[in-house]
């Protein structure tokens, strides 16, 4: 017998062995963690203690690190470093203490945890695990149908006390606020459109996307509506890009047509109820009063800009508007002013290299390009829609950039003939 033998039998994992448990395990928690991601109105909520069990679920399954992450691990490291010597600015002081909720050390907590996030969810899919992806998915979409339902008897008053889930009369179903609850539903509506363009007419498919498109508008968020129609564009223009097929192409652009006029019709139906009708027009107007004036949001944004150039450390999480009684809602600033210089700029560096990165391995053909197609296009937009709103502490920004750097890892991967799926992509998408 070769004497290498033992070791190739001890290699092989069989039916019920403790890897396999550990793996069912692991997808299991994943699915629940997902899942839970919608209700998001407390802190802790479900969803970030579920972190910590998924976390120790794959400990448990001995989920790899890949090397080539290592680029997004010590951008993170570097952009947490300089929010902790931000904080030290506030850590003497007396805004260290809750202020209407506000505790600068639980933000900063906050970003150290949804930094390991991103790296986790990165180690999660960078071997391309159709199983786990097709997981994400279904309880993303569960998640998504959920807090819609919610958000639909809110609004339409179905159950006693159910108006508090809305704010000014805009949905926020389980979530804070509609500014969050609209950028929630992107990357599902995002993942049928894709489905839809790819495998074909789907009727369930089709009625989801209505009822998830229909509770973006119900969000009467001017910000999620320019992120969903810049999502569904890039994945659409993606799509057409990519594929080499001249016949398959006009079949997506027809698709994408048909698509794009059943969800209009939808929306132009809801529209027609005149509660709905009234508010889309308020709320489709460029500007809003609190964008202007004093304590606009364009006033605190040249406000920001002086504050940053003034505080090279930054003012920590807080500071600035308990200083001048309002947030500027601009990420990008918000980097340098809670991060500091080292941190916004790291942060901007982040947010380009990953643009970078998927742009250059969506149109790798793989078993999950689809997947990988959807996650960028909605990072996109998200990336665009944080220019008026902070995303920073945003559970799903986090998702999609572990998501495209494990995916973009698993593409490296199967281009070196690393990487053999089991399954095909029609089977568990």
């Amino acid at each position: 017998m070769d004497a290498r033998a033992p070791a190739t039998a001890q290699a092989i994992v069989h039916p019920g062995s403790s890897a396999v448990v550990a793996g069912q395990l692991l997808n299991f928690v994943l699915f629940v963690t997902i899942l839970l991601s919608c209700i998001a109105f407390i802190e802790p909520s479900p969803h970030d203690v579920m972190m910590l069990v998924l976390l120790a679920a794959c400990i448990a399954a001995r989920v790899p690190f890949d090397r080539r992450l290592t680029p997004l691990l010590a951008l993170i490291v570097v952009w947490l470093v300089g929010g902790a010597m931000s904080l030290m600015e506030v850590a003497s002081s007396e805004e260290l203490h809750p202020v209407l909720g506000q505790n600068p050390i639980q933000y900063f907590e906050t970003s150290v945890y949804l930094g390991s996030a991103a790296i986790m969810f990165a180690c999660l899919f960078s071997d391309g695990n159709l199983t786990r992806l097709s997981i994400l998915r279904r309880a993303y979409l569960l998640a998504a149908l959920f807090a819609t339902v919610i958000g639909y008897i809110a609004y339409f008053h179905l159950l006693p006390g159910s108006e508090a889930l809305l704010s000014d009369g805009r949905i926020r179903a389980t979530f804070k606020d509609p500014n969050v609850f609209g950028p929630f539903l992107i990357y599902p509506i995002v993942l049928l459109i894709v489905g839809l363009l790819v495998r074909g007419f789907r009727l369930l498919d089709l009625s989801m996307l209505a009822f998830l498109s229909s509770g973006l508008l119900l969000s009467f968020s001017r910000g999620a509506w320019i992120h969903g129609s810049l999502s569904a564009f890039v994945a659409i223009a993606i799509l057409l890009a990519v594929t080499p097929s001249p016949r398959m192409r006009i079949r997506i652009a027809i698709f994408a047509v048909l698509t794009m006029i059943a969800i209009a019709a939808f929306v132009v139906a809801l529209t027609s109820i005149a509660s709905i009708h009234d508010m889309f027009l308020e709320r489709a107007k460029a500007i809003q009063p609190y964008d202007v004036g004093t304590g606009g949001r364009f006033g605190l944004q040249q406000l920001a800009l002086t504050a940053i150039l003034e505080n090279p450390n930054g003012m920590g999480p807080f500071a600035f508007s308990n200083m001048f009684g309002g947030q500027q809602h601009n990420v990008y600033m918000q980097g340098f002013l809670v991060y500091g210089w080292l941190g916004g700029a790291v942060y901007l560096t982040i947010i380009g290299v990953t643009l970078l990165l998927g742009l250059s391995n969506v149109r790798v053909p793989t078993p999950w390009q689809p997947y990988l197609v959807a996650a960028y296009a909605t990072f996109v937009g998200e990336v665009g829609e944080g220019i008026i709103v902070d995303t920073d502490h945003w559970r799903h920004f986090f998702l999609l950039l572990g998501l495209i750097w494990g995916l973009s890892v698993a593409n490296i991967s199967y281009c070196r003939g690393n990487i053999n799926p089991q399954r095909n992509y029609a089977v568990v998408y």
